[in-house]
């Protein structure tokens, strides 16, 4: 949603739900842990009787903790929060899941990903970050794509039902080559939102990863 237009949010949403979407990403912004400021509670709680479509929140903020009851009240079906973000990662991770919602951890480009290997028992899902986050339109970088090999590996091998998510620079070529990887999700901004036929792209990146 962070590409969307601000002025139309609740006209992009179900623009997005209709076009095919499973998933809508929303970006949570404090100036703090990014320079960018976006969204709260109350952007989401609006939206939410718009659409039933899953509201994946990205919290991109400092001790996310202090806002997952605000979150959840709001209407978000899964809260993600960064291992960078100061705060207890695990005591966060467990307050989400208590709540009755999907729990992820993100890591940024620049974080490896053993930072997330001792809290994947208690997440739902792993965002991997392909650009610095706190601004839309970057360029992919290159080294998620071993992260995602990595969690894809951990997956298979442990039987965790974990959703690989990975966001930023995602095109119909990068997206490929993620869900190739093992990526299950592909969050994309700026690159579908300029689309006039974002319906037709959504459709073709569900054959993405097929065997």
């Amino acid at each position: 949603m962070l590409s969307a237009d601000f002025s139309r949010l609740g006209e992009e949403l179900l623009r997005i739900e209709k076009a095919g979407a499973d998933w809508v990403h929303i970006d949570v912004m404090d100036g703090m842990f990014v320079p960018n400021i976006t969204v709260g509670p109350l952007v989401v709680e609006a939206l939410r009787p718009l659409s039933d479509i899953f509201f994946d929140v990205h919290l991109m903020i400092e001790r996310p903790e202090r806002y997952v009851d605000e979150f959840a009240k709001a209407g978000a079906d899964m809260l993600t929060v960064h291992v960078e973000a100061k705060g207890n990662l695990k005591r966060t991770l467990r307050k989400i899941r208590d709540l009755g919602l999907k729990a992820g951890i993100s890591l940024n480009p620049g974080t490896p990903v053993s930072k997330v290997s001792k809290v994947l028992d208690l997440c739902d899902a792993v965002l991997v970050m392909t650009v610095q986050p706190g601004f839309g339109g970057q360029a992919f970088r290159e080294e998620g794509l071993p992260k995602i090999e990595w969690l894809s590996d951990y997956a298979r091998e442990t039987g965790h039902n974990l959703e690989i998510c990975v966001d930023g620079g995602i095109n119909r070529e990068t997206g490929r080559r993620c869900a190739e990887a093992g990526a299950t999700v592909l969050a994309a901004g700026s690159y579908l939102f300029k689309l006039e036929d974002m319906a037709s792209e959504i459709a073709l990146w569900k054959t993405f990863g097929e065997r």
